[in-house]
């Protein structure tokens, strides 16, 4: 991975969301494949989309959430895998992927990767 001088220029820059997406059938970064972020609103438990954003050629997008502008609560990105895998002439075995996660300290950069195949996903918290 990169050293974090670097990942926090080119990458996080001053946002505190962002992810990477990595097609790990190829080793190489998804390009091209869209990312939603929702934050779950109460009451009624409904979702508000905050952004949408598609990936560059290096799997990472602008983040998704400026300075300032996360609040505690309960998020969602939805990766839109299924047109991805559809681009590179694959069926997909999830028509996508959708990240359910809680920040509590607003403050906080949070970094969100996922690696996806046809068949499997993984997601993590990363740094």
């Amino acid at each position: 991975s990169p050293l974090p001088q670097a990942d926090g220029v080119s990458e996080v820059g001053k946002g505190t969301l962002t992810t990477h997406v990595l097609n790990t059938a190829t080793g190489l970064p998804a390009a091209g494949l869209g990312v939603r972020l929702a934050q779950l609103q109460e009451p009624g438990l409904q979702w508000m989309e905050l952004a949408h954003r598609h990936t560059d050629v290096d799997g990472r997008c602008q983040p998704l959430l400026a300075p300032g502008q996360a609040k505690a609560g309960t998020y969602k990105l939805h990766f839109e895998t299924a047109e991805y895998w559809q681009g590179l002439g694959h069926t997909s075995f999830y028509p996508f992927v959708e990240v359910v996660f809680i920040i509590t300290d607003p403050a906080q950069k949070l970094h969100v990767p996922l690696l996806i195949s046809p068949y499997s996903y993984t997601t993590y918290r990363g740094s």
